[in-house]
């Protein structure tokens, strides 16, 4: 795979709590994780996801038990870390994440931060928001447009590290040389359009796409962090 990476902290926010994974190689990982709670937590959170995540699945062979596995490890240790420290309690993460295998794409995710990919001239959401408006989505009660402007579209139902299990979505996805896959927090679709994202992931170089995604989203309000990855399936 062929990664583009970008984070910003946004017009308004005092910190970054997005971190990002990269791991190019056979089996490329790479991934998004907001973190939130707390004036600190948030940033821990979101980095202790993606570092120990990095650090469980480093050299090893896809695999959706591994994935599984390594993502619930994570929860733990994230929660039992704000266990002990007042200061980081409530502390938590989304998380997600693609792995690359020969054949196929291995998506692990927990939380609202999406997977798109784009293939063929389409994009589609392969990810599932573990949020409240994405339920009422999938329930027939809100339509895409009424989610986007909802007063609760950023409660999340499902994150890393707030409780002492979670519950993650692994999702075996085929593979074809040119799909494109886009990994963002909410600080970037809540801006960018998916009409946009296609036009510019279709059309552009990967470091322009990223380029125009990032500095839309910042135009239009910027109100939180801004993270994206874009990774391209070269073999």
């Amino acid at each position: 795979m062929k990664i583009t990476a970008r984070t910003h902290i946004g017009n308004v926010r005092p910190s970054n709590q997005d971190s990002f994974l990269v791991q190019e190689g056979k089996y490329s990982l790479v991934g998004v994780a907001d973190g939130m709670g707390g004036h600190n937590g948030g940033d821990i959170a979101s980095q202790m996801a993606v570092l120990m995540l990095g650090r469980v699945l480093e050299g090893a062979k896809p695999d959706e038990a591994l994935l599984l596995g390594g993502i619930e490890e994570i929860n733990q240790l994230i929660y039992q870390e704000q266990l002990k420290n007042e200061l980081l309690s409530g502390m938590g993460t989304t998380l997600t994440v693609i792995w690359e295998d020969d054949d196929r794409i291995l998506l692990g995710h927990v939380g609202d931060s999406r997977a798109y990919r784009i293939r063929q001239g389409k994009i589609e959401q392969v990810s599932r928001d573990h949020s409240m408006v994405g339920e009422m989505v999938r329930d027939g009660i809100l339509t895409k447009e009424q989610a986007m402007n909802h007063p609760y579209r950023n409660v999340i139902t499902k994150a890393v590290g707030t409780a002492e299990t979670v519950e993650p979505d692994v999702v075996i996805l085929d593979k074809e040389r040119g799909d494109k896959y886009l990994i963002c927090s909410d600080g970037l679709y809540e801006y960018v359009t998916e009409e946009d994202m296609l036009k510019l992931l279709q059309f552009s170089p990967a470091d322009h796409a990223a380029d125009v995604m990032l500095e839309t989203a910042l135009e239009k309000g910027g109100r939180d962090n801004v993270t994206l990855l874009i990774a391209e399936v070269t073999a």
